[in-house]
């Protein structure tokens, strides 16, 4: 079924009451009754601390809840002057849908600026909103990513792969490509409203990814902003982050084909300017399950191998068949390995016409062991070390960038 706009005919109304905003803060949630309303707070209080002279329209986009999280935003009471608007999003399930919501607010506002958090935040302050809206309000840009200070054993997706391959593709250095937490522009809202991905699977997930590379293809300014600590329901990588790699990871891929004239010619990188705080707070730990990774990685092998025999080039397939003998506190898959087995990876998607969900599902095994190197590699380090190790993995994936040429030519 064909989706010709993400408002229901209620919300489509009430936005019509409204008229316009100067600034819209979306809230995509789904099932977050016990944090939703300590995000509002923080969201009503930001605005009324920093842009109480701004009209301002707060906008929760539920995915159809069934636990009291519409409730709970409806009850909270936000401060005089701003508009709340609890909504349920229309079209296919993912938060993609809800950010579709988001845009047509933004557009039928004409809203000068537009801010969308996570729902499941603890670490929100009122000063998220000053960090994510100055640099468009204020200094022009169209585009904020986030920055934060993160255990060294979250956002471990990032970490390993959106980070290292979206610097080395596009040029950038966004650190937090998938972060969940944005600012961007009215006109970069509208721009993203008329494209046409709503029926595909961006609309379900992936969304994050893909607003970071269109914003950066299409030549929108870029920058990051630090918001400090990010705390949130964090997940173990070894139990629940297997179909997060699936999804994110194919969506990478996609857009690798989709935008190939803007990433070929593209060498080493630059940085982006950063805002907010100037310093970076310590984050809280999170237990990982490494045993459980270990595992995971020497079942994927046994299952797998001959497929990775084929798909591999000799060298990265004799040195995974070597991890799958190691002690699990010895465990190591080597960096430049990992490099080429995600470039390989993409060469393989790119030549596949068929199966192309098979083959992330088949490479999801070795993701999980490279997040188990990482534990082993870092697991004495500060939170400052571990990021020197990202960094160090992202000039290598720069480094090795004709590689990716070469297997992604490769008939």
């Amino acid at each position: 079924m064909r989706y010709k706009t993400g408002l229901r005919a209620y919300t489509a109304k009430r936005l019509e009451e409204i008229d316009r905003a100067d600034i819209l803060v979306g809230i995509p949630c789904y099932n977050n009754q016990d944090t939703i309303a300590h995000v509002v707070q923080s969201v009503s209080h930001g605005l009324h601390d920093h842009y109480r002279d701004r009209r301002a329209v707060i906008m929760i986009a539920d995915g159809g809840s069934t636990d009291d999280t519409r409730e709970a935003a409806k009850d909270f009471e936000i401060k005089p002057w701003q508009e709340k608007i609890v909504s349920i999003y229309r079209g296919p399930g993912g938060k993609g849908s809800a950010f579709r919501s988001l845009f047509e607010a933004a557009v039928r506002l004409s809203a000068t600026a537009c801010m969308v958090v996570d729902s499941d935040l603890r670490s929100i302050t009122g000063d998220w909103v000053k960090y994510l809206l100055d640099p468009v309000l204020e200094k022009g840009f169209d585009y904020v990513s986030p920055v934060y200070s993160r255990y060294k054993y979250d956002g471990t997706i990032t970490n390993n792969i959106v980070y290292n391959l979206t610097r080395a593709l596009y040029g950038l250095r966004v650190r937090q490509p998938i972060g969940g937490d944005f600012a961007f522009a009215g006109r970069l809202a509208a721009h993203y409203m008329d494209q046409d991905v709503w029926e595909t699977d961006v609309a379900r997930f992936g969304i994050d990814i893909w607003m970071t590379t269109h914003a950066i293809t299409q030549n929108f300014k870029v920058c990051q902003s630090n918001l400090g600590a990010k705390i949130h329901d964090a997940k173990d990588p070894g139990e629940a982050l297997g179909p997060m790699f699936r999804q994110v990871v194919h969506t990478l891929f996609v857009l690798m084909e989709q935008n190939e004239a803007s990433w070929r010619g593209v060498r080493g990188s630059r940085t982006v300017p950063t805002f907010g705080l100037e310093k970076m707070t310590e984050p809280e730990p999170i237990s990982v399950n490494l045993e459980r990774l270990v595992d995971e990685y020497r079942t994927g092998f046994r299952q797998f191998k001959g497929i990775y025999k084929d798909i591999f080039c000799p060298e990265c397939y004799e040195q995974l068949k070597s991890c799958a003998s190691m002690a699990r506190t010895k465990f190591r898959i080597p960096l430049r390995t990992w490099v080429m087995v995600l470039y390989e990876t993409a060469g393989t998607f790119h030549r596949w016409t068929h199966n192309r969900t098979q083959l992330i599902n088949l490479v999801t095994p070795l993701y999980l062991g490279r997040v188990a190197s990482f534990i082993n590699e870092t697991r004495k380090m500060t939170a400052e070390e571990a990021e020197a190790v990202v960094e160090k993995q992202a000039e290598e994936f720069e480094k090795h960038k004709d590689y990716l040429l070469q297997v992604w030519d490769r008939k």
